[in-house]
């Protein structure tokens, strides 16, 4: 009867489960967040730690969008070494290298007791793609007030940069207008074995007014991507359900079905009874 019964949702045309909505993304607006690699269930993956909550937790990236509120919002220096933000005056979107109560404080470090304790000297970190309404610049304030560019999306890319193990830094990143920014990001390093480790996946954030879940994809959001270690399986694009179109099939199909069903209840029954009377 279980195998009968078992049948009805292929013969239907039912989904065996329902679907579930993906769960709401985390939006940082204030507080301390970095960004880095750690190894999660034997995979090198880059996460980001959320330290708004206690205790602090690493994210998946696909969970988090930075938000660069309104009032990280001002205008670009005069000076000429800051020409590659744009023309001097122009409005640009800043979360700061130095802490402010009214923006995320994002940094990176390679911090974390699964890399420090098992990587040899270094991490490269690499931009392979900026996607959004306008640019984006990560530097440091260096000697002088001279900028020290890290990142500049107005360049050729990808683009590397190194990061020494147990390092902890905090830059300034800059987005030259408003809305969702995907930066398609990397971080590689070598064991202590020589073994090559690699994690990828995206940066979300999203600069100045409006929702900050509008930096995700529409529908779902895509698995992160790991390069060493078990990956998540890929999501499954499904062109439009023809079910609506079919509906005039339904009565026909429906009472066919309902007769099948009963023809193989009756053929179960009989062959139950058969093996009793043959005891």
């Amino acid at each position: 009867m279980a195998a009968v019964l078992a049948l009805l949702p292929a013969l239907l045309g039912l989904p065996a489960r329902a679907a579930r909505a993906a769960p709401a993304p985390v939006v940082l607006t204030v507080g301390h967040a970095d960004l880095g690699p750690r190894v999660v269930d034997g995979g090198w993956r880059v996460q980001v730690r959320d330290d708004t909550v206690r205790p602090p937790a690493w994210r998946a990236l696909d969970e988090v969008v930075v938000h660069a509120v309104d009032a990280t919002r001002a205008q670009v220096p005069a000076a000429a070494q800051f020409a590659f933000l744009g023309a001097a005056g122009s409005d640009v979107w800043i979360l700061p290298q130095v802490q402010r109560p009214d923006a995320v404080w994002l940094g990176w470090n390679t911090q974390d007791p699964t890399v420090a304790t098992t990587i040899q000297r270094e991490v490269t970190w690499r931009v392979h793609q900026v996607s959004g309404p306008g640019r984006f610049a990560l530097f440091l304030n260096g000697n002088f007030g001279a900028p020290q560019v890290v990142f500049d999306s107005g360049r050729p890319l990808p683009q590397d940069s190194g990061v020494e193990v147990n390092t902890h830094v905090h830059g300034n990143w800059v987005f030259t207008a408003p809305g969702a920014y995907r930066i398609d990001l990397e971080m590689t390093a070598a064991g202590k074995a020589g073994e090559p480790l690699s994690g990828r996946g995206t940066l979300r954030v999203y600069v100045g007014a409006g929702d900050p879940a509008t930096a995700f994809p529409p529908a779902s959001s895509p698995a992160e991507s790991v390069g060493t270690g078990p990956a998540a399986p890929a999501a499954v694009a499904v062109a439009g359900d023809s079910t609506a179109g079919r509906a005039w099939l339904w009565p026909a199909v429906g009472s066919g079905v309902l007769l099948v069903l009963l023809a193989l209840l009756a053929v179960v029954l009989v062959r139950r009874r058969n093996r009793r009377a043959e005891r």
